[in-house]
């Protein structure tokens, strides 16, 4: 990371409200999570045998980790804050995974919305939530056959102590696009949202009481789509980003908010936070050059130089042959100057900065400034 960078990392940690001397502990013994790529550790590189380029992780794990990230995930940043190691994928079982501290489902192209034949992952939400209920009652199976397993994985009481993360439902969105209206796109938000509220409530229902849901961002800031739905100008914002994708998102965001409210109201005894993942990101965009990077919307990792340097036929770290010559997606020499990594997913830079902008608690319902002891001692 260079210096400036740093400097201004330093400064937002500066400005984080000190909490109380009576503050509750924000701590949780596991932590569950449920997504796309935004979160995957590696879910669907070990589910369906998908190989990143190495040039993918070399940020920090120095090596392809699973992850759609030049490094570190906004998850990784949060595990890390709660003192607790990186989640392992649930299906990744080469090198001792332990579970013991919880449990990672999200899985790259993943949706709410059940998949299909032809879906990108064939995990979706109501297939993770599957996949929890099984991961839950073997280890519950395996916990009252001895202590062997102790640590590998979670006690009992942790699935009901520990945090539920969220962060799924961009790809329902973006997906949509290819097929549909923007009037057709707003008007299926409803159901997608019903779906996931039916996810939520079977999980309350085996025990969760802590949920931690993050809004979608803006999804017409990235290169992907601005290559593909911003080729006129009019269909641009003043920053670039592509209009109707992020009206599509901020709907579904305020739906969204409107679902965790009711939730809020029906479960008394649980703890339900919302956190508006959108205006932090759209924050960074709009003001890129005040928190330490050059570039707002071109991929550090791509093909065809500025504007976008994004072409959806060569994926990063990908060769291939284009009117007889061979054309390389290679990645930039710092990507700690780039928001975004691949055109599709944020660089750990940005994640980093995403991830301080979380632990302000300024940005959730109901917000938690007094609440974060651990804020004084960030590693990252």
């Amino acid at each position: 990371m260079t210096t400036k960078i740093l400097i201004v990392q330093i400064l937002t940690l500066c400005s984080i409200i000190l909490p109380k001397a009576n503050s509750v502990v924000f701590k949780y013994p596991a932590v569950f999570n449920f997504g796309d790529s935004n979160s995957d550790t590696g879910e669907l590189a070990a589910g369906l045998g998908f190989t990143l380029d190495p040039v993918y992780g070399r940020t920090h794990f120095k090596a392809s980790s699973g992850r759609f990230c030049d490094g570190r995930l906004i998850v990784d940043f949060l595990m890390d804050a709660m003192k607790l190691p990186f989640l392992n994928a649930y299906l990744d079982s080469i090198g001792m995974p332990s579970f013991q501290k919880g449990c990672n489902f999200a899985a790259a192209g993943s949706t709410i919305h059940q998949a299909t034949p032809t879906s990108v992952c064939p995990f979706s939400f109501d297939i993770q939530v599957n996949q929890f209920l099984h991961f839950k009652a073997r280890v519950v199976d395996l916990l009252a056959k001895g202590k062997r397993l102790d640590k590998y994985i979670p006690a009992v009481d942790y699935f009901s102590k520990g945090l539920y993360t969220f962060d799924i439902g961009q790809n329902d969105l973006a997906g949509a696009f290819y097929s549909k209206t923007i009037d057709q796109v707003l008007a299926s938000i409803p159901k997608i949202l019903e779906e996931f509220e039916t996810g939520l409530r079977r999980l309350y229902d085996e025990g969760a009481r802590n949920f931690w849901i993050h809004n979608t961002g803006p999804l017409g800031c990235l290169a992907q789509n601005v290559a593909k739905f911003g080729t006129e100008p009019s269909m641009l914002d003043e920053l670039g980003c592509v209009s109707g994708h992020n009206q599509a998102a901020k709907l579904f965001n305020l739906q969204l908010h409107a679902l965790c409210k009711k939730l809020q109201g029906d479960y008394t005894d649980s703890n339900i936070t919302y956190v508006d993942i959108y205006t932090i990101k759209y924050s960074l965009i709009a003001n890129y050059s005040r928190y330490g990077f050059d570039q707002p919307i071109m991929a550090c990792c791509g093909v065809g130089g500025a504007p976008l340097n994004y072409n959806s036929g060569i994926s990063c770290g990908q060769t291939k042959v284009i009117n007889g010559t061979s054309v390389t997606a290679k990645a930039c020499s710092d990507s700690s100057e780039y928001v975004n990594w691949d055109g599709i997913h944020y660089t750990e830079a940005a994640n980093q900065y995403v991830s301080t902008q979380i632990l302000t608690g300024k940005y959730s319902d109901p917000p938690f400034a007094d609440k974060m002891p651990f804020l004084l001692d960030l590693k990252f």
